[in-house]
């Protein structure tokens, strides 16, 4: 059975709150995740991005009890990104796939669960 979650957000929407709210980066990215957006030129881009693939991933896998810092985007040697599952969840790790894109104003994301 394949599930598919996907989620699109506003770049301007992440940027906001996260200069607003600081604890909302401890809460939501790994600080894995937040060096690699902080070394980007566009960051805000790159945290957006990030945020709806967590939200993209949470949605495929149908589990209300996962929470975004179990869910860790990164790029593989290659440059595709890959979801990093908590050790909770990380027997399900390999059987996903996930899509992303951004642009000035949105990031879009779409995972793939083949369950």
């Amino acid at each position: 059975m394949i599930q598919t979650g996907i989620d699109i957000i506003e770049v301007k929407r992440i940027k906001r709150i996260i200069q607003t709210n600081k604890k909302f980066l401890e809460k939501v990215y790994t600080s894995t995740e937040v060096s690699y957006c902080n070394s980007k030129k566009n960051k805000w881009q790159h945290f957006a991005v990030r945020f709806a693939a967590k939200e993209a991933v949470w949605k495929a896998l149908g589990k209300k009890d996962i929470w975004h810092r179990d869910i860790m985007v990164k790029n593989a040697e290659d440059g595709k990104p890959e979801v990093i599952l908590s050790k909770k969840y990380k027997k399900l790790q390999n059987k996903i796939s996930l899509s992303l894109s951004h642009t000035d104003d949105y990031a879009v994301a779409v995972a793939v669960y083949n369950k």
